[in-house]
C-alpha cells in the first residue's frame, strides 16, 4: 500500500501554482531588489538589503519544501464509485440533536483550511466519517466529550462557492 501523503488534485495544483509563482515571478523580483540595494554601497546599514536578503532566504526555503513535497504527495481523484459514501475529498454536511449544522471537506494535511471547513483525513471527525452514508450517525470523541452527528448530505463538489 502507498503510504504517501494524500492530496486532492485541486490542492496539488494550488501548491504547484505557488511554487511556480515563487520561482518564476516573486524570487526574481526580490533578487533584483537585493542587487539594487547592494549597489548602493554599505550593506551592513542598508535595511532594504537586509530585509530583502532575509526574504530571499524564506522564498528559497519554501521553494525547496514545495518542490520536495509535490513529489511526495499522492493525488486522489474523484471516482464515481465513491458516490453515496464519505471518502477522501468529500464535502459532508452534518447535524446534531440541537439542530446545529456544520460542513466539512476531508482533505490531506497540506490543504487544511479551517475557515473553509477543510479538515485533515487524520482528524477524529474525518476518521469517524469515512465509509459512512447519508442518515448514518457518527460519534466523535472530542476534548469536551462524545459528540453525535447525523450525516445530512455527501457531495464531491462544493455545496457553495465559498467552500471551493
Amino acid at each position: 500500500m502507498n503510504n504517501a501523503p494524500l492530496i486532492t488534485r485541486k490542492g496539488w495544483e494550488a501548491l504547484d501554482r505557488e511554487l511556480k509563482y515563487l520561482w518564476k515571478q516573486y524570487r526574481p523580483e526580490i533578487t533584483l531588489k537585493v542587487q539594487e540595494a547592494a549597489a548602493q554601497g554599505d550593506r551592513s546599514e542598508n535595511a532594504d538589503y537586509t530585509y530583502n536578503k532575509r526574504l530571499l532566504r524564506q522564498i528559497d526555503r519554501r521553494v525547496r519544501y514545495l518542490a520536495k513535497r509535490l513529489d511526495e504527495l499522492s493525488i486522489v481523484d474523484y471516482s464515481p464509485k465513491q458516490e453515496g459514501k464519505v471518502y477522501f475529498g468529500a464535502w459532508v454536511e452534518l447535524e446534531n440533536d440541537e439542530g446545529t449544522v456544520v460542513r466539512y471537506r476531508i482533505v490531506g494535511k497540506d490543504e487544511i483550511d479551517t475557515k473553509k471547513g477543510y479538515i485533515t483525513i487524520d482528524s477524529p471527525m474525518a476518521r469517524a466519517l469515512i465509509g459512512k452514508q447519508v442518515d448514518d450517525e457518527v460519534r466523535v470523541q472530542t476534548p469536551s466529550g462524545l459528540k453525535e452527528w447525523y450525516i445530512n448530505a455527501i457531495q464531491y463538489q462544493p455545496f457553495t462557492a465559498e467552500e471551493e
